[in-house]
């Protein structure tokens, strides 16, 4: 079954389309617990980032209830595998909305999930909070049971495209892309910021999700003698691009978006992949970080499971920080309508990890549009510039549907 049909039978259940039912008693809410969800994905192919997502939520989660949590509630989290493929995710929905009674959806991963997902949640007045995916669509059309965090595929490419291009004196752009509302967000916002420059690309090609050849799409691309490619990829879509090039000896700028920006890439790919660009939202985590905050958190999270942080880890940690936050402004009559009340007033500042401040109002599900650049280098990510907002008159238009 295709996406726009799961969705579709999503809102018959649902109802009328962008409308919460506020008639459903509040749900995961006691007098001594709140129950959150989330839907990763922890068998796919993006397993990598699901697992680090996960971790980084549960390690806020247990430092709360350590401390008496959340106005004397303790948060439990229940998380749920949709192995990356949005029918999978429209079960997992299911079960946390209706049979564990979850109170709120937080850090669900994947763009195409979240919008299968997304009608089983607002049926039941189940707010969609901090989908790990920069897609428009987690905040447009507005509807009040969503907040979405970070700056969208759209906008990082929008700025970063045109930027990278000019520094580098490219002279023919091309585009491989996920087939699907991830990969196309991340061409559409190119196409405009190149457009801009009179850019237009010259190449473009696709894969369908879960591809694990990408030799023909390499050959297009390096036929038509492009020196500067958009990567709409992922993790070993990215790999699988970059040392598919240096193989053939095709050696263009690289640039991917956040969803790129990941230590995987290198430690999967090794030095190959040096010199690749991506967007971010916020800076990896390494363990000898400069920022003392960053290297003590960093040690913390490796001594409890084991393994080195990521910038997705930062991404679950920073989830559960803000539902904490929001929901301890919500005071002690936690409901639906209170944490949205809550939410609507917050500001959140730059965190230890470097990330830029946020904010949400009434109309305002976005936190942040703003993202910069790094590069690999050596096998570790380098920040190439300063946080970076859109210009208000190039902002995003609505997402197409």
């Amino acid at each position: 079954m295709k996406l726009k049909s799961i969705i579709a039978a999503c809102m018959v259940v649902a109802g009328v389309a962008g409308v919460a039912s506020t008639a459903h008693a509040n749900q995961g809410v006691s007098k001594n617990e709140i129950v959150l969800g989330s839907i990763q994905d922890l068998s796919g192919p993006i397993a990598g980032f699901g697992k680090q997502v996960r971790l980084g939520m549960l390690l806020r989660v247990d430092e709360i209830n350590e401390q008496g949590g959340i106005n004397g509630r303790k948060l439990r989290l229940i998380v749920e595998d949709s192995a990356y493929a949005p029918q999978k995710a429209v079960l997992a929905a299911q079960k946390l909305v209706n049979q564990d009674k979850i109170f709120a959806m937080v850090g669900h991963i994947g763009t195409a999930q979240n919008m299968a997902a997304m009608p089983v949640q607002f049926e039941k007045n189940v707010i969609n909070f901090y989908p790990v995916t920069a897609a428009r669509e987690m905040y447009e059309p507005f509807h009040r049971l969503k907040y979405s965090f970070a700056a969208t595929y759209y906008d990082q490419m929008l700025v970063a495209a045109p930027k990278l291009y000019k520094e580098k004196n490219a002279k023919k752009a091309c585009t491989m892309y996920q087939d699907d509302e991830f990969g196309l967000e991340v061409v559409r916002g190119a196409e405009a910021g190149l457009k801009s420059i009179g850019v237009e690309i010259a190449e473009k090609t696709s894969y369908k999700r879960g591809a694990t050849d990408f030799s023909s799409q390499v050959a297009r691309m390096k036929a038509a003698n492009c020196d500067f490619v958009v990567l709409g990829t992922i993790i070993r879509e990215t790999i699988g691009a970059i040392a598919e090039s240096r193989k053939t000896q095709f050696s263009p700028t690289f640039l991917g978006s956040s969803a790129a920006y990941t230590d995987l890439i290198h430690k999967l790919g090794g030095r190959a992949m040096d010199g690749f660009y991506a967007t971010h939202t916020v800076a990896n985590p390494y363990l000898d970080a400069n920022s003392q905050q960053v290297a003590f958190w960093a040690n913390k999270y490796k001594t409890k499971f084991n393994e080195d942080p990521t910038v997705f880890s930062v991404y679950g940690y920073t989830i559960i920080d803000h539902f904490i936050l929001g929901a301890s402004k919500a005071g002690q009559n936690l409901t639906t309508d209170s944490f949205i009340k809550a939410m609507d007033s917050m500001t959140f500042p730059t965190d230890i990890f470097g990330s830029a401040p946020s904010s949400f109002g009434p109309n305002k599900r976005l936190g942040s549009n703003a993202s910069r650049l790094s590069m690999l280098k050596d096998a570790r990510w380098v920040v190439q510039s300063e946080y970076v907002s859109p210009p208000a008159a190039a902002a995003a238009p609505a997402a197409k549907k």
